[in-house]
């Protein structure tokens, strides 16, 4: 199996030659030697995220939050992280970098991770997610030697009162399916995202070979979980209609392989074409799989052999509203057959 390079797209020459980003969409860009110093992991990042930096200007100043930041992608753990991860990660870390980078790492305070989580009080889940990475980067900083403490130790999660992604309901479903007929790749998606309850990354990826004796078995690219989905009756009927010449069963006209974030742009275009609200989403469908499992009957952890889920707690939710749902029957059946009403029917 080839060894995967540390730095993606970077053309490394021989004979002392400079370094250069070479990434399809993005212009070339030369990078600052050596290869996979400090300065060259700055400008890298930046230019990977589109705003290459002018020369000169890749200059990391020594214990500052950006110098941190540099040390971090240079860490095992850093290395050791999923693809995916490790980009989500970095995403995170450009944008505080660009607003914090010049800050004296050994500075920061208690305070000062509360002000930074304040600036995205708007989104709990965003403010939460630079909370966990800033104690990464306090942890690497400790273990450096640049500080003695971990100021985001003991700083409080923002509370999230939302329910994320709304979940699709059984007449939003019918709906999509009464304007999308089989045999349309709008179809084909839905029918994929609710009978496998998978990821938007990981539905790209599926293709005839991931179909093992009546079952799609895949591991997640977010996880790594495995998990082997039955295929139901309406995904059989979405699938039969799908060339075996295309490596994914999600493609593009001329058969290539449709990306992710292409893949969540063209079905919210779906959804406003079918009138749906605009609160729902293709995740929501991964929670209406899992929804319709809890309705079924299915245990938290026969749930999450299926979508993956490495905490259950979310699943939770769906069976206890699963099992709210009966017992508010149960009762009604009850309350009828009492004045003689379920006789009737």
């Amino acid at each position: 199996m080839p060894r995967r390079k540390p730095f993606p797209y970077v053309q490394v020459n021989r004979g002392g030659s400079p370094l250069y980003l070479r990434k399809p969409g993005l212009p070339r860009v030369r990078l600052p030697e050596p290869y996979g110093g400090a300065e060259f992991l700055t400008a890298y990042y930046a230019a990977l995220a589109g705003k290459p930096l002018e020369i000169g200007a890749s200059k990391t100043i020594p214990r500052s939050i950006g110098a941190l930041i540099v040390a971090y992608y240079q860490s095992a753990d850093f290395r050791g992280l999923r693809p995916v991860t490790a980009r989500t990660y970095r995403n995170i870390l450009e944008r505080f970098r660009e607003a914090y980078g010049d800050h004296d790492a050994a500075g920061m305070k208690a305070v000062n991770v509360r002000a930074v989580m304040a600036d995205k009080a708007a989104t709990p889940d965003a403010a939460n997610r630079l909370l966990n990475l800033i104690s990464i980067l306090m942890e690497q900083a400790i273990s450096l030697g640049w500080r003695d403490d971990n100021p985001a130790f003991g700083v409080k999660r923002l509370k999230h009162y939302g329910t994320g992604f709304a979940t699709w309901g059984e007449a939003d479903i019918q709906t999509y399916r009464n304007f999308y007929p089989l045999g349309t790749r709008e179809r084909l998606v839905l029918e994929l995202a609710i009978g496998t309850a998978q990821r938007r990354g990981d539905l790209v990826r599926l293709g005839w070979r991931h179909v093992i004796k009546g079952a799609i078995a895949v591991k997640q690219n977010k996880t790594g979980a495995e998990v082997t989905v039955p295929v139901v009756p309406e995904l059989r009927a979405a699938l039969d209609l799908c060339p075996r010449d295309h490596l994914t069963f999600i493609a593009q006209a001329d058969g290539r392989p449709l990306g992710a974030e292409s893949l969540g742009t063209e079905f919210n275009g779906w959804l406003r074409k079918a009138g749906l609200l605009e609160k729902l989403s293709l995740h929501g469908l991964r929670k209406a799989a899992a929804r319709r499992l809890a309705e079924a009957g299915c245990s938290v952890h026969e749930i999450a052999s299926i979508t993956g889920h490495k905490t259950l707690s979310e699943i939770g939710r769906y069976t206890k509203d699963a099992e709210r749902k009966r017992l508010a029957e149960s009762a009604s059946a009850k309350v009828l057959a009492m004045f003689g009403e379920g006789e009737k029917k």
